[in-house]
């Protein structure tokens, strides 16, 4: 794919058919939005067995395409909440552990039960203080469609000149146009070399490809957004 053409669109609408989809927008993404992967962003396999041999069990299929794929590219990965190390990879009360709230307030997993399929659904548990309340609950129904979200909401939420963050505001103005659902809890737009992710409904995050387009974000969504 040239990396100056990418349609996103077309890409997240393909991604929902399975994890080939899904490894296919993260490329294009990546490329399109940042840097294009390379082959050192992802994790060995060596690391991934040695991660087996520790947990005694085996990685679904999906999760050990996703961490050979972009498994070290701390921009799609680690920008807020973070991807766990392979060798970080823990099993809590019945669930295979791969992600983490940036302060610890919630964790990803997959259940044990569902680690032998290949593309298994996810789940999340909130930390709470009562910890009898905690328990898992259904979040994605497939791990690639978890780690591609993953990969596109941690982007727009990297420390760097071309994003931004704000409360939600108004509804969003005419000049952005809503692209496919994807993710839990998540609704995406598309401007004019821009990018925003509304979340839960309470909140913006976006990137744009040139700080002019930041700049007519910012017209053109008016909100608290904390570089404008």
């Amino acid at each position: 794919m040239d990396e100056t053409e990418f349609d996103i669109r077309a890409a997240m609408a393909e991604s929902v058919r399975g994890r080939a989809g899904s490894w296919a927008l993260v490329r294009g993404f990546a490329a399109y939005w940042g840097e294009p992967l390379g082959p050192d962003d992802g994790f060995p396999d060596d690391e991934l067995d040695a991660a087996e041999q520790r947990l005694a069990l085996r990685l679904p299929a999906a999760l050990r395409e996703a961490y050979r794929l972009f498994g070290r590219r701390a921009d799609l990965t680690s920008n807020h909440d973070v991807l766990l190390t392979p060798d970080e990879l823990y099993v809590l009360d019945g669930a295979l552990v791969y992600r983490a709230e940036n302060q610890g307030c919630a964790h990803w997993g997959v259940l044990l039960g569902d680690v032998g399929h290949e593309d298994p659904p996810t789940v999340m548990r909130l930390d709470l203080a009562d910890k009898s309340r905690e328990h898992w609950e259904p979040w994605e129904e497939r791990f690639s469609t978890a780690a591609a979200v993953m990969a596109m909401a941690e982007k727009l939420l990297e420390d760097d000149e071309l994003t931004d963050v704000s409360d939600l505001g108004d509804e969003l103005r005419d000049g952005l146009r809503e692209l496919p659902a994807l993710g839990r809890g998540c609704r995406w737009y598309q401007g004019p070399d821009v990018l925003v992710s509304v979340v839960e409904d309470a909140w913006m995050t976006a990137r744009a490809r040139t700080p002019e387009a930041l700049e007519a974000l910012y017209e053109a969504v008016p909100g608290d957004w904390s570089g404008e």
